[in-house]
């Protein structure tokens, strides 16, 4: 039996409508959320990717507060513009929009940025709080793969999870929140011998290496949950993701399409983030 579809569009429609309910009951206590996002520069990918979570605000009751600079912004002059957010009580997330020109050092602007209003959850110091278990944002692509894997109804507790990447972003959130939910979890990646080996113990794989194909059918455990965070394209240009999906589809009891999957939850966990931020001001 094929497996069954965690449709992420579906679960990020369910989520965004509690998060609507939470957003007027701060506003009913004189409290709008408010997110900030900065554009540095022309790109048009990371045009596009700020259109959307200024329009995913707008539908779901946040205040977003959009601020768009030449490429031949200082560095100075950004840094001084995040900490003056930071002052600024009105607003409860600061997102700076990735990649930055060449001559500003991204880590530089990422640590500026807030610990309270960090919730792309990137800095070091929120690292460091998922590290130590204590409360903080979580990176969003991550948790939202966690919230894929909590409505299987599935629980972690005892089983081995498998995550393919080890970026800052996405696989060592990725292998920390998995460790916290009671999983065993081992981390692969580019430099791992015989990828399969350990793909064909996992109960849950989380493919996020960025590589189409990574993984295939005689790579997983019939039965087990597949998540695919790749974004990639296909010899005709279609998206798809790390995995083999119509043949691994075969095999795992659960598994996330691309597009359609991880890629609805990233923005909505932003939201998520920039929400819960607002109700620890309220409270």
């Amino acid at each position: 039996m094929p497996a069954q579809l965690i449709s992420g569009t579906a679960l990020s429609q369910q989520i965004r409508a509690e998060l609507s309910q939470r957003t007027a009951a701060l506003t009913n206590l004189g409290v709008t959320p408010a997110l900030a996002v900065i554009l540095v520069g022309d790109d048009p990918a990371s045009a596009v990717y700020v259109r959307n979570k200024v329009k995913a605000c707008a539908e779901h009751g946040l205040r977003s507060v959009l601020e768009q600079y030449e490429s031949n912004l200082s560095e100075d002059a950004l840094l001084a513009r995040i900490r003056s957010l930071n002052d600024d009580l009105s607003v409860h997330g600061i997102l700076v929009q990735m990649p930055l020109p060449a001559h500003i050092n991204p880590q530089r602007v990422i640590e500026t940025i807030a610990t309270a209003k960090d919730v792309d959850g990137y800095s070091v110091r929120s690292a460091g709080e998922l590290l130590a278990g204590l409360p903080g944002f979580r990176p969003c692509t991550p948790y939202g793969c966690m919230k894929l894997i909590e409505s299987t109804g599935v629980s972690l507790k005892g089983k081995h999870a498998v995550v393919i990447g080890r970026s800052n972003t996405v696989g060592k959130p990725m292998a920390l929140l998995l460790l916290q939910a009671n999983a065993t979890v081992t981390v692969c990646h580019s430099a791992t011998p015989d990828l399969g080996h350990f793909t064909r113990q996992a109960d849950v794989v989380v493919a996020a290496v960025g590589r189409r194909n990574t993984l295939t059918r005689e790579m997983v455990k019939p039965g087990a949950i597949v998540i695919d965070v790749g974004m990639n394209r296909d010899d005709h240009g279609k998206l798809c993701g790390d995995v083999a999906f119509d043949e691994v589809r075969e095999v795992a009891g659960w598994i996330t399409p691309v597009p359609g999957g991880v890629g609805p939850m990233t923005i909505t966990m932003l939201l998520a983030n920039t929400v819960e931020s607002a109700e620890r001001v309220a409270n």
